[in-house]
């Protein structure tokens, strides 16, 4: 089929029709996607548990499993000693091995010609025709997400290992020909089990291939329509699921007080995985893929589809076009970098506790599925609002609707040239770098013999007491007092001195009174010494001066008082703040801009109850998630859009490693049930699954051993 085929074709439909059943396709394979390596491993897992159990058994009881072997279930082709022994190591070896997806083809085909044989040869049971049914689909398919398998595959493939890239492509073929194969052949088996359920065919031992027992109770008129459905596989999903409904009310009402969980396991791969090979459901989605989603190559997606250029990849960017890739829009990311950072863990890299990989994430692998959404690595530079174009490198753009979530940076409230003495913290470049000034202090000062300029070195200044900086100003104490401990022969790191510059009069000003004391009291009890009412007035290599008269000592500052928008506003010439942030109207669009819009750190709204929204990730999230649904309802011709309003969803900030302050508004709390809190919400927040694991494993080993093991010095040194 040509593009322009294509595009006739799907031009046939209304735009209602097409966004609307794009956003429900889209969904519904993104709730698949992200519940299969669930499922799958919770298959696993139950399917490893029944067979391991057998073999548990057997071992415990040796002389019986061998006494049942000679007796009760003898294979005339194998001597009975011989056929125990083998039956138990592939009970006890194969399921260890199919739980933790290691060899799993292997470990599944070992444990159905187990199964094969036992219902042959012994007293056939529908609980191993059910079990077969599942492992022939691992057999062929292989594990999930969540195995040792799929993580070793990629660079199995391209390894010199003898006859792995051979096997690798018989494994692939086996995944995309022998898995839908396997779906096609078990809605037939199923079929016919319906249907001599019903009574409408007879076969003579047909319990040996047929679990016509477990299906006992299901009306002849369901039996026939689910057998229909699963003939030409039509919505196989739904017939699943209706098949897990029906057994169960069957169960709940005594006629089915064996049933076992096997069955619906089953019935759930067929939900999650479809109907395979010779189905209408195949053809549905092969259809849909060629006329609504195009989510093969970019190439493929209709030009005439509006072009959304999304610039910036932070939290908002991210939102916004995690919620248009469901439209039928063709959209371009745009970032200096090719990683998403989570910023609210980013002092934890300058403090050596975690490394610059747990906190950032490819920004190609997050829309590596998405068809329609192309990511560019480039810098833009300016943006022509009349021709809709902008210019990132050497490179022009045209867009169609353009947003703009370009972040924010440091800001020096024009005293710029304290910027090299006094690093801040937006980049993973800025976090390596003041983990390597930080910890090249302490070095430094066990090097020195002057005493003077040691406790110069162990002065550490962090000016700004947002939330920043009082999570940078805590972490410093922990790595002083545990993370450093015993680490040096002259100087001991819990002598440093840390201080937290503040011009309010209080720290965490836009907390509540009570929980700022409370945080002010934590960082009291870390030996952080807290200066309020103190406006820092300059800054030199080796000394910070506050006020007219008071000279802090220091070779370490950090800086954490404030930022400024990115220069999006001048390449506009639209209206801006003090802080750079651009003048945006109800709906998050740039003023005298009606297709631009700014979200984010860029934006200067005030829909927060008409206070400006803070700089907050939500607050990002929630502005570019409006942003889709704005331009979703113009693709609908929806004139009844609501103006953005922020919803404040709270707020949090950690101190040190055991307690926090949370405000949520109609709760506040502090000390340790806040801090496991805020350790919740920032792995729940942070993207991909390798990220949330890494990060969650690495507090853990910090926690329990008070070690911090990213303690790397990476850069030049200017010297000692």
């Amino acid at each position: 089929m040509t593009i322009d085929q294509t595009v006739l074709q799907e031009e046939r439909l209304s735009p209602f029709l097409r966004v609307t059943l794009r956003i429900w396709v889209k969904t519904y394979r993104s709730i698949i996607a992200l519940i299969s390596p669930v499922f799958d491993l919770l298959v696993r897992l139950f399917v490893a548990q029944a067979i391991f159990r057998s073999g548990v058994v057997k071992l415990s009881d040796w002389d019986t499993a061998l006494s049942l072997a000679r007796f009760e279930y003898p294979v005339s082709w194998m001597a009975p000693e011989t056929a125990a022994v083998i039956g138990v190591t592939i009970e006890i070896v194969a399921p260890i091995l199919l739980l933790f997806g290691f060899f799993t083809r292997g470990a599944a085909l070992a444990i159905l010609i187990l199964l094969a044989i036992s219902q042959i040869e012994y007293i056939p049971t529908d609980l191993n025709l059910w079990l077969i049914a599942i492992l022939g689909w691992y057999v062929l398919r292989g594990a999930g997400g969540f195995s040792f398998d799929r993580a070793v595959a990629g660079g199995l493939g391209g390894s010199a290992l003898p006859f792995a890239q051979p096997v690798m492509r018989l494994f692939q073929f086996l995944t995309d020909v022998g898995a839908p194969m396997w779906l096609c052949v078990l809605r037939i088996w199923l079929a016919v089990t319906l249907l001599a359920t019903a009574g409408m065919i007879n076969m003579a031992g047909s319990e040996i291939f047929l679990p016509v027992r477990s299906l006992v109770g299901i009306s002849p008129v369901l039996a026939i329509i689910l057998t229909l459905s699963l003939v030409i596989g039509l919505v196989v999903p739904i017939t699943g699921l209706a098949l897990i409904i029906t057994l169960s009310t069957l169960a709940v009402m005594g006629l089915h007080p064996d049933l076992t969980l096997y069955p619906m396991l089953l019935f759930g791969l067929m939900i999650v995985f479809g109907a395979g090979y010779l189905s209408v459901d195949r053809m549905i989605s092969n259809w849909l893929e060629h006329n609504i989603l195009f989510d093969r190559k970019y190439e493929d997606v209709p030009e005439h589809w509006p072009h959304i250029v999304v610039v910036g990849a932070g939290f908002g960017g991210l939102a916004c076009v995690a919620k248009l890739k469901n439209l039928p829009v063709r959209i371009t990311l745009i970032d200096r970098h090719n990683y998403h950072l989570f910023q609210p863990l980013l002092y934890q890299i300058a403090t050596a506790a975690l490394s610059p990989a747990d906190v950032a994430t490819p920004i190609r692998g997050l829309f590596r599925n998405d068809g329609n959404v192309r990511v560019l690595l480039g810098e833009v530079r300016s943006v022509d609002s009349k021709a809709k174009t902008l210019t990132y490198g050497q490179n022009s753009l045209e867009y169609d609707h353009l947003v703009l979530a370009t972040g924010a940076s440091h800001s020096y409230f024009g005293k710029d040239e304290w910027a090299p003495f006094a690093p801040g913290l937006k980049t993973i470049e800025d976090g390596v770098s003041v983990r390597a000034h930080v910890l090249r202090a302490f070095e430094r000062a066990e090097s020195s013999n002057d005493p003077e300029r040691v406790k110069r070195l162990l002065t550490f200044v962090v000016v700004g007491a947002g939330p920043t900086g009082v999570e940078l100003a805590g972490a410093i104490a922990e790595l002083a007092h545990h993370g450093l401990k015993d680490e040096f022969s002259r100087i001991d790191p819990a002598e440093a001195q840390i201080i937290l510059v503040q011009s309010g009069d209080r720290i965490l000003p836009a907390f509540p009174e009570d929980l700022s004391a409370h945080a002010a009291a934590s960082l009291s009890n870390l030996g952080v010494d807290i200066r309020l009412k103190s406006r820092v007035t300059d800054i030199a290599a080796d000394r910070v001066k506050i006020g007219d008269d008071i000279e802090i000592a220091t070779e370490t500052v950090l800086w954490a008082a404030g930022v400024i928008a990115s220069p999006a506003g001048q390449w506009l010439e639209a209206d801006t703040d003090r802080a750079g942030r651009v003048a945006v109207d109800d709906y998050m669009r740039v003023a005298g801009h009606d297709n631009v819009f700014a979200i984010g750190d860029t934006a200067g709204s005030n829909a927060w109850d008409g206070n400006p929204v803070p700089g907050l990730a939500p607050a990002a999230k929630q502005a570019g998630v409006y942003v889709a649904n704005y331009i979703q309802k113009q693709l609908l011709d929806d004139k009844q859009i609501a103006p953005f309003r922020y919803k404040h969803q709270g707020s949090l900030a950690t101190i040190g490693r055991k307690s926090a302050v949370a405000d949520f508004g109609f709760m506040k709390l502090h000390g340790a049930l806040a801090w496991w809190l805020w350790g919740a919400v920032h792995v729940g927040f942070l993207s991909g699954m390798r990220n949330r694991i890494s990060v969650l494993v690495n507090w853990i080993w910090s926690y329990f051993t008070l070690q911090l093991g990213i303690r790397l010095i990476t850069g030049k040194d200017s010297g000692a």
